[in-house]
């Protein structure tokens, strides 16, 4: 591997965050088009490496099946040629955007005789400690060069011949404009720095990013000593009004599946007016059925439809994300107490609504402790949505900022400049 990689190699996670800083130093004195150019070959540079790229995803896949790694994993650390080639294809994009670097804010006040402005400015450096999801290198990596910030890598271990060959493809191309060296710094499983170590270094790690299940996510936020944005994938809830369309419900819990190779926003529970009639859950559950889904319930509703509903095992089932086709569903009396429910139980990033009333609606967003609230809409998550040269890597569920999803804005700070003729 290259300089960064050696770094890691001979010296401890202080030392790797002590360079990373000075790097930072230096790359946010860059300019927007050596930025672009940065980006623009990156691109390139993964696309002239994918036949590389995919073999070592395969000595990857055939390790972790010998290790008899869980399934869902395996799914996302299975870089098929599309996958691939989405991320690439992100990149260009990310190329083409706005620069935010020193992008002018408003501010709320401003002191007289002065003049006062706002603007973004680079965190400084990111780690992103990622389980499995391989190509999520390439799209930090992007982010952190669209906003000049520098990057540390921390795969997990079952992906390491994958993420070591993305990580030198992408530091080839940071080589060749001449960006600083550490721009990029990708620490293996095998160089004896854990993950423990490096986001325990607050000193100069300006933000952390944890993603993957939620074990994990939590581990991470456990042991980072400095700032943490927490990821969430799957276990958002849908609550179906009386009033609601069963069609509009079922295809809103099928569109939430649809993601390669997680379904970031996926339905997994949903909670359902006891006065819907069993001609319309019937009507529900097939669909679903149908369409490849295993159905779980609570007891009493499970008994009701056997043929379509297993009971639920466990109540830790409630507040888990299967991250599977799994949709389990269960009854509640009114708006009020789904409300509760979804408070309590769901991970708090995408929860939905499928009702005719408005005044449901508005209660329902105004009360639901949610990231991203969806009435009559598909949650489905997109690393770049239509009509739009926005890229996030991810959703998050915490409070604060940068909740929501994870895009330029989440890798940026802001400073207030006051300028008179004193």
């Amino acid at each position: 591997m290259t300089a960064p990689s050696a770094l890691a190699d001979a010296h401890s996670a202080i030392a790797i965050t002590q360079a990373a800083h000075e790097a930072s130093l230096q790359l946010s004195q860059r300019t927007e088009r050596e930025r672009r150019l940065g980006l623009q070959t990156m691109s390139r540079f993964l696309a002239e490496s994918q036949t590389r790229i995919l073999e070592a995803n395969t000595l990857d896949l055939e390790i972790s099946r010998e290790m008899a790694v869980p399934e869902v994993l395996q799914d996302w650390l299975k870089l098929t040629p599309e996958r691939l080639q989405r991320a690439i294809d992100l990149l260009e994009i990310m190329g083409e955007a706005h620069d935010p670097v020193l992008h002018i804010m408003p501010v709320c006040y401003a002191r007289e005789a002065t003049q006062t402005y706002g603007q973004l400015m680079p965190l400084g450096v990111v780690a992103l400690v990622y389980e499995m999801f391989p190509e999520l290198a390439a799209i930090a990596a992007g982010l952190c060069l669209q906003t000049g910030n520098v990057l540390i890598l921390r795969g997990s271990a079952e992906a390491d011949h994958t993420n070591t060959a993305i990580a030198q493809i992408l530091q080839e191309a940071i080589a060749e404009h001449g960006l600083p060296a550490h721009s990029l710094i990708a620490i293996s499983a095998e160089q004896g720095i854990s993950i423990q170590d490096l986001v325990a270094q607050d000193q100069h790690l300006n933000l952390v990013i944890p993603y993957g299940r939620a074990n994990f996510v939590q581990q991470v936020v456990q042991w980072t000593a400095g700032p943490v944005l927490r990821t969430a994938i799957g276990n958002c809830c849908l609550y179906y009004a009386p009033n609601g369309d069963v069609d509009l419900a079922r295809q809103m819990i099928l569109d939430s599946h649809v993601g390669v190779p997680e379904p970031v926003n996926a339905i997994e529970k949903v909670l359902l007016h006891h006065s819907l009639s069993a001609i319309t859950l019937v009507r529900l559950f097939a669909g679903l059925q149908e369409a490849g889904f295993e159905l779980r319930g609570e007891h009493d509703l499970a008994l009701q439809f056997p043929d379509f509903l297993k009971p639920i095992s466990s109540e830790q089932d409630w507040q888990s994300a299967y991250l599977r086709k799994i949709v389990a569903f269960r009854c509640v009396d009114d708006l009020g107490a789904a409300i509760a429910w979804i408070n309590q139980f769901s991970s708090n990033h995408a929860d939905c609504l499928v009702t005719q009333s408005y005044h449901e609606s508005q209660q329902f967003a105004q009360a639901v402790n949610s990231a991203q609230v969806y009435i009559n809409a598909s949650p489905r998550f997109s690393r770049n949505p239509k009509r739009s040269n926005a890229v996030f890597l991810g959703m998050s569920n915490q409070k604060g900022q940068r909740r929501g999803r994870i895009g330029v804005e989440s890798l940026m700070t802001f400073n207030q400049v006051i300028q008179g003729q004193i």
